[in-house]
């Protein structure tokens, strides 16, 4: 069962700084590119969690499920395009690249890692401007 956050776009940015937090003390950046795989996956985990949080804010994909199911990517794609046609893309980018490129595979260059940062910190960002929790960002 999913947790229903209170403030899920501020809960969502906690995740997005814990994230940035990871990489700046334990992912050991050198030069263009991290050390450490394990830390940059973890990174990108915690970053993408915060997206889904700041997600199901706003969007009702979690409210057609079964009990015990999960959504999926396309669940969040679908709902998605039926509120924004331009913001499934970037969400794919995002889940391309903080899920799989970095939650899975660790990849370790600086600018690829920044790059996926930006991504969910935009989707984050247009959570903010959609959620209809009083004051979210």
């Amino acid at each position: 069962m999913a947790t229903v956050h209170k403030n899920p776009i501020k809960e969502a940015q906690r995740y997005l700084d814990n994230a940035r937090e990871i990489l700046s003390t334990k992912a050991e950046k050198d030069g263009g590119y991290y050390n450490d795989p394990k830390y940059v996956r973890m990174a990108g985990d915690t970053a993408w969690k915060g997206v889904l949080i700041a997600l199901d804010g706003v969007l009702p994909v979690r409210k057609n499920l079964k009990p015990k199911q999960r959504p999926d990517i396309k669940d969040y794609l679908d709902a998605l395009n039926k509120k924004d046609k331009k913001m499934p893309r970037t969400l794919k980018t995002a889940y391309d690249l903080l899920h799989l490129t970095l939650g899975y595979d660790g990849v370790l260059s600086y600018k690829i890692v920044q790059t996926a940062m930006d991504e969910g910190k935009y989707v984050i960002s247009w959570a903010a401007k959609h959620y209809k929790g009083a004051e979210s960002a």
